[in-house]
């Protein structure tokens, strides 16, 4: 078998549990006391690469489980799930299969005996293997297949192309509401009824001086179903209603994570110089390369766009002077 990402792959999820465990490449059973339960050891695998770090219309997780309690002593790691890899899997008696490309991805009508994929399922829970597959997470994550890819050109600073957020908001909600008041009757009967609105949070007042005028500052989170009632009710009083904004909140950017590298070498190096970096990175006699117009193999490189997988819609409209996919 050939593993083209075994290096990213192997050595991470050998770092993922607590308690002795040992990876396979394609053989090797663990001793019986080394072991873990089948869900404690998804759990791990999605703290090391949380599957919200997926892009939106990949298939990632655990995609086959055998009826618990199931425990894990043999993990098989590959690239493709293939037939010929399950058997080589059910042959190594494998509790596990992680693989990195999803086997299923759209979804199946029916678990029959006619198509490879169908039979792979089958064959999974004949032999009790289960089947988790991360894809674009490990792609994301800051010690994954993208930056395993851009160590490839050599001395370089890389940053994500398009850059992952947090799966939450910093605070409760997802819009923030403030306005000002200088009637506090009024207020406080605002303020009664704002807060008998679900989804509402960190509701504070303070003291503030507008115009020269003293008057209370109110601040509030909201859902998106409550700003909805919370506009609704200034609304039925112009002052407040004029004196109030509205401010989306962000979910923070997660540092060094998401799809894409942009790559700067520390120094412009040859095309050629490049290329054979990438193969004996890859440890590949041959890769495909095509040239763009008015360019030599001695063509400088300074920016290179990466992504694992296609790239389509990743390295679409990325200025660089070298793109590295498939």
């Amino acid at each position: 078998m050939k593993f083209k990402f075994h290096s990213c792959m192997l050595l991470p999820v050998t770092q993922l549990v607590r308690r002795p465990f040992r990876c396979i490449r394609a053989s090797g059973r663990l001793p019986s006391r080394s072991f873990m339960n089948l869900r404690e050891l998804v759990s791990a695998l999605n703290d090391f690469a949380s599957l919200s770090l997926a892009e939106s219309w990949d298939n990632v997780g655990l995609l086959v489980e055998p009826s618990p309690p199931h425990t894990v002593n043999t993990l098989f790691l590959t690239n493709d799930l293939t037939e010929e890899v399950m058997e080589e899997a059910v042959q190594k008696a494998a509790d596990l299969i992680l693989s990195y490309h999803p086997p299923i991805f759209t979804p199946l009508k029916r678990v029959t005996w006619k198509t490879w994929k169908e039979r792979l399922v089958v064959r999974a829970l004949e032999h009790r293997i289960g089947i988790y597959s991360p894809h674009t997470a490990y792609d994301a994550i800051p010690h994954g297949v993208n930056n395993w890819l851009a160590k490839g050109l050599g001395a370089c600073t890389s940053v994500p192309l398009h850059p992952s957020t947090a799966s939450s908001y910093p605070a409760e909600g997802t819009h923030r509401v403030e306005f000002c008041a200088d009637n506090t009757e009024h207020l406080d009967t605002v303020l009664s009824k704002i807060k008998d609105i679900q989804g509402i949070s960190c509701l504070t007042t303070l003291p503030a001086r507008v115009e020269g005028e003293e008057q209370t500052r109110v601040s509030l989170n909201c859902s998106q179903k409550a700003l909805l009632e919370v506009v609704a009710l200034l609304s039925q009083n112009s002052r407040l209603y004029h004196k109030t904004e509205i401010l989306l909140l962000q979910k923070p950017l997660l540092p060094h994570t998401g799809m894409g590298r942009l790559c700067t070498l520390s120094e412009p190096v040859s095309l050629s110089d490049i290329i054979e970096r990438i193969k004996s990175h890859l440890k590949l006699p041959r890769i495909r390369l095509a040239m763009g117009m008015g360019k030599t193999l001695e063509s400088p490189v300074k920016k290179a766009a990466l992504c694992a997988g296609s790239g389509s819609s990743v390295l679409k409209g990325i200025e660089a002077d070298l793109y590295l996919t498939g």
